[in-house]
């Protein structure tokens, strides 16, 4: 799926909602533990409960590679049952030397149907390319994350050419060049919506991941207000208040209401663009 698809997806159903399928095997409705099948049939019944009001799919590969080759046996088949409609991501943090995120990027991009994967950036440029160089397919690089340690790292202040700014800030600008507005994604954190107008000024049109709102407290108000642009350019992902929503029978059917407050809320906010 290429941008322009996502835009025209995001219109259609009014909506820029990310449903992450980090299905903790643990925290599924007992109904299901005893089912060999448990982890698919639950993913299958949260996208057939939540397809119509969300554009995006995320699957969080750590929670299915602890399962070890059932795990990605998985991946596969919950990739495969989302609608070829929806954007598909890969939450998968790779990056290396080249050689080895070339075989990152093939595994998720030609040996999974995915259209986009996430990256880490700290090894540079070389271990970024081999993911942008696919056609049709998106690069979603860590730029402003969520969690506590963020400030670690992510906001020192450093000097560069002759100007103090924050490493986040450096690392959105550098890595603004090696790609475009057509196969680059930014992941930054709802809980981080204040610096979302400066991260705006850095990359106006790029589309990005918002991981956060809801478990971790994110504002969906905020987040929009900073974070929209012309072609809306948000994907707000929304995982554990989603699928878990309810641990009963009547999980899909509670993930489902979610999933359309979400969205009553976004139709809200798209007006603002003209959409």
């Amino acid at each position: 799926m290429n941008k322009q698809q996502l835009i025209s997806a995001i219109k259609e159903k009014q909506s820029y909602l990310c449903v992450g399928l980090d299905t903790d095997v643990t925290k599924i409705p007992n109904h299901l533990q005893s089912n060999p099948n448990a982890v698919l049939l639950f993913n299958k019944a949260i996208i057939d409960a939540t397809k119509n009001y969300c554009v995006a799919y995320k699957i969080n590969t750590a929670f299915y590679e602890a399962m070890g080759v059932k795990g990605w046996q998985i991946i596969e088949e919950t990739c495969n049952y989302i609608p070829t409609t929806h954007f598909k991501i890969a939450d998968a943090k790779r990056g290396d030397i080249g050689n080895t995120s070339a075989q990152y990027a093939k595994t998720f991009f030609e040996t999974f149907a995915f259209d986009a994967v996430t990256v880490a950036p700290y090894m540079g440029e070389d271990s970024v390319r081999p993911f942008l160089e696919y056609q049709n397919k998106f690069t979603i690089v860590l730029g402003l994350t969520s969690n506590a340690g963020a400030n670690d790292f992510q906001k020192l202040i450093v000097t560069a050419n002759n100007r103090q700014k924050t490493l986040y800030q450096i690392v959105l600008e550098k890595i603004a060049n090696w790609g475009n507005e057509n196969n680059l994604m930014f992941v930054i954190g709802a809980t981080q919506a204040r610096d979302l107008q400066d991260i705006r000024s850095i990359i106006p049109n790029n589309f990005l991941l918002i991981p956060g709102v809801g478990a971790q407290g994110g504002s969906l108000a905020e987040v929009s207000m900073n974070g929209l642009n012309k072609s809306c350019g948000l994907l707000i992902n929304a995982s554990r208040n989603i699928i878990y929503a309810s641990t009963n029978n009547n999980f899909a059917e509670a993930a489902l209401q979610v999933a359309n407050n979400y969205n009553i809320e976004m139709r809200e906010h798209l007006k603002t663009i003209g959409y």
